[in-house]
């Protein structure tokens, strides 16, 4: 098991101490080849209302393709992740693809809403993209009012928040936000029919998730990507890249998503094209975490913070350094900081990994 030390610095822009905890901090939750899956992808992380920790992944039934037999799990954890609930089938639709979780919870509520997408397991993304598939990519919304004890019957709200010219289609996958005004909004990327380039964009509820809407894109070469609220409103998306820069996208709205800046790029988020997760700490104003493998290749796992609302990034730490990929950042009741990430010695897809640090 590996402990966290972080530098002085990274205590001053957190604001307070982050050290080490005294019991083991890094613990695999999913592991491939057990439970009867092959492998287990897409981790997802979130906290409820009440404190529970729900962490979500993709079961990848029979290989470790993004296509075929995919199933969407999750484990629980009542107790800050020292021990974890048995995997819980949110949706199996056969040989059929049920995956990119993006959950968001709403405060107000207490509900918590994912945001799923499907497809014929079947069709391959470059099928659907190229327009040769035989089913289409949809998207669809599930909730829970136990805290993910159990979940409602997904339902298919497509045609609300996808375009006639949209074929690859994906939630997060990571986690989505709500604002301060309570709109839940939950990010998202999609191709077009004739185009291999991709946008990313936001879907939202002004209802508590009665209904969602279609928000605004950004785009060419824009892919997987999370959002956060800056002190000011600002909206502020962090994005996969396809620009060949390994650096991530961003992008600002100052209208709710409903329209994005053109893209830029953070020279300090180096990446190797891949999905990364940012989020604002909820008790520490202008503290933004932000976790990716920092590499040209998918390894060095690293944790960043920042003190500036996402500004600059003077605090870094690597919590694998080995091979890794996907990740998702929570900020627990009682301060903690909690990483869900694929880590692996050979590959990145060895396990999804449960990481806590000590935050006071």
């Amino acid at each position: 098991m590996t402990r966290f030390l972080l530098t002085a610095a990274a205590m001053v822009a957190c604001g307070s101490s982050i050290k080490a905890l005294d019991e083991p901090i890094q613990t695999p939750i999913f592991v491939s080849g057990q439970g009867g899956y092959h492998t287990y992808r897409i981790p997802s992380l979130i906290v409820s209302k009440k404190g529970v920790l729900l962490a979500f992944c993709e079961g990848r039934k029979k290989t470790r393709s993004d296509t075929g037999d995919i199933d969407l799990l999750l484990r629980r954890s009542a107790d800050g992740g020292k021990t974890w609930s048995p995997t819980q089938v949110v949706w199996d639709d056969g040989a059929n693809t049920c995956g990119n979780p993006c959950p968001v919870l709403d405060r107000d509520t207490a509900v918590l809403w994912l945001l799923m997408t499907h497809n014929l397991g079947e069709d391959t993304e470059a099928k659907i993209m190229a327009g040769k598939s035989k089913g289409t990519r949809a998207v669809w919304v599930s909730r829970s009012d136990d805290d993910g004890a159990t979940w409602s019957k997904p339902i298919d709200i497509s045609k609300d928040v996808r375009k006639p010219d949209m074929t690859w289609y994906a939630t997060g996958p990571g986690v989505g936000i709500q604002t301060r005004d309570g709109k839940l909004i939950i990010p998202c990327d999609h191709s077009k029919v004739g185009a291999v380039n991709m946008h990313s964009h936001v879907i939202y509820s002004s209802d508590h998730g009665k209904t969602w809407k279609l928000g605004g894109a950004v785009g060419p070469k824009c892919d997987e990507s999370q959002v956060i609220e800056r002190a000011d409103g600002s909206l502020l998306l962090n994005i996969r890249s396809q620009h060949g820069k390994n650096r991530r996208a961003l992008s600002i709205s100052k209208d709710g998503g409903l329209t994005w800046s053109a893209p830029m790029h953070d020279d300090t988020l180096i990446e190797p094209v891949c999905q990364a997760s940012i989020l604002r700490h909820p008790a520490k104003p202008g503290v933004v975490l932000f976790s990716n493998p920092a590499s040209k290749k998918r390894e060095k796992m690293t944790l960043r913070i920042s003190s500036d609302d996402a500004k600059t990034w003077p605090t870094s730490h690597v919590l694998h350094a080995g091979p890794a990929a996907y990740s998702c950042l929570a900020v627990l009741p009682n301060g903690d900081i909690a990483c869900l990430y694929e880590r692996g010695d050979k590959n990145a897809y060895e396990t999804i990994t449960f990481a806590r640090l000590k935050g006071e």
